[in-house]
């Protein structure tokens, strides 16, 4: 049919996915979704004119297309490239981009100050899986780290500046949902900054969300500061009608016990906001009348936040095995028969309530069974029979 948009085939790391002219690498690859999707720290989807700066997203086109079937000479940006009918991208099983994602992790890491086990952000922080995946167990810098002066913003935002890197997301959120914006980079190169020339101006009734879309600790809520964790916290999703006419209402409330601890817009599973919210909603309604409760909200599996939290949690995707084209993964040890931790034939993952001892052990030792358990205050006397 004349209306029918031609979709453009993209294979990447082995993955073939139909995807409309115009997608990005990035979009291409998170229709994948699981590690086929590249990482992305400045990336933002609502926010027109973010990516290209992090770097942390780049990916070797191995066919530029099916009419040019030549690869690129360099790794691009694959947030800034878009797809090309047969267009092949090596991402995960790539070396060549394995190895330059371990030097930008590294770059970033340089004057980031090992602020997590005091920063409100560690548990959710971008740059913590980034480093956990791909960063070096040390640094090779010897030199001062950066030190700026300190900025107020105002009562509801704390910046930490040594801990930005640099993505100008906060930026274009102000630039896109506010009627002003009075922050903004500072000075060049290695003295860059985020700040404002006037103290105490950050008061835009939606200016709350660049807390939200900040992918580490640099812009912290203050109303939260050194309260709580967010994995001892219960994440639930609740809605009110909200005055504010840009605002929906929709925000997810971080609980433990009956405390409402903070307040927060609903993100998707990229760690993207799916609808901005307004100050009111995130720093003055923290009591559980002013909402309506929907439910738990999902959260991913390897998330630190599902731990405690059983409710909707999901199972992260698994593409191993596409990537691999069918060939199955080198097996470097088979545990049953090294240290026969448990029978082969039960899959512990799969059991229904608690693992017992009887899932466990493979077998019974020899000449043990009448005497195993004696002496034990704890045996009924069952396991003898």
């Amino acid at each position: 049919m004349a209306d029918e948009k031609k979709l453009f085939k993209v294979t990447i790391d082995n993955i073939t996915v139909e995807v409309e002219p115009g997608t990005s690498i990035l979009q291409a690859a998170r229709k994948i979704g699981g590690d086929v999707a590249p990482p992305a720290m400045c990336y933002y989807t609502k926010l027109k004119g973010s990516g290209g700066k992090c770097r942390t997203c780049l990916v070797e086109v191995a066919a530029g297309s099916s009419a040019d079937p030549r690869p690129m000479p360099k790794l691009v940006a694959s947030c800034r490239t878009n797809v090309m009918d047969g267009m092949v991208v090596k991402n995960i099983t790539s070396e060549k981009v394995i190895d330059a994602r371990n030097g930008v992790v590294e770059m970033l890491l340089i004057n980031h100050p090992l602020d997590c086990p005091i920063c409100d952000q560690a548990g959710e922080c971008h740059l913590q899986d980034l480093s956990y995946e791909n960063g070096r167990p040390g640094t090779r810098y010897e030199f001062s780290r950066r030190t700026f002066e300190k900025h107020d913003l105002g009562p509801y935002i704390q910046l930490h500046m040594t801990r930005c890197i640099l993505c100008y997301r906060c930026v274009f959120t102000a630039d896109q949902l506010t009627n002003k914006r009075v922050h903004g980079v500072l000075d060049r190169g290695d003295h860059s900054e985020i700040a404002t020339y006037i103290h105490k101006s950050l008061d835009n009734d939606f200016i709350g969300n660049i807390i939200d879309v900040c992918p580490v600790g640099a812009l912290t809520d203050k109303t939260f500061r050194f309260k709580n964790r967010v994995w001892f916290l219960k994440p639930v999703d609740a809605h009110r009608e909200c005055s504010h006419p840009n605002c929906k209402g929709h925000v997810t409330l971080w609980y433990r016990g009956d405390e409402v601890f903070r307040v927060t817009a609903r993100k998707d599973q990229w760690g993207e906001v799916i609808d901005w919210i307004c100050n009111e909603c995130r720093f003055e309604k923290k009591k559980t009348s002013d909402w309506t409760i929907e439910g738990p909200t999902k959260v991913s599996r390897h998330s630190v936040i599902s731990q405690g939290h059983y409710v909707g949690v999901e199972r992260p995707q698994e593409v191993l095995y596409d990537v691999l084209d069918g060939r199955k993964p080198k097996l470097l040890m088979d545990i049953h028969s090294i240290s026969e931790v448990n029978r082969p034939e039960i899959d512990l993952s799969t059991i229904e309530g608690p693992a017992h001892s009887t899932d466990f052990e493979a077998h019974e030792p020899r000449g043990t069974e009448a005497t195993s358990n004696a002496g034990n205050p704890w045996n009924t006397g069952k396991e003898n029979k």
